[in-house]
């Protein structure tokens, strides 16, 4: 599957994998923060890659949206 795909039926898979991880990234940064020992750098990343899959979703997501001519 590409991620450049216009088969709304692999859209839709490739938006299920990205949530899963985004809700696998969640969990981790969950538990690192309750950590007492830290790491602020490695914290920092997995939020980012949350942010990115989060915004890479929605663009998948917009792309499901069929185009209406005003």
């Amino acid at each position: 599957m590409s991620n450049n795909s216009n088969d709304p039926g692999d859209i839709v898979t490739l938006i299920s994998h990205l949530r899963e991880e985004h809700r696998d990234l969640d969990q981790a940064i969950a538990r690192l923060a309750e950590d007492p020992t830290l790491d602020q750098l490695q914290l920092t990343r997995m939020k980012k890659r949350k942010l990115k899959l989060k915004d890479w979703i929605a663009r998948l997501e917009s792309r499901l949206i069929p185009d209406l001519d005003a």
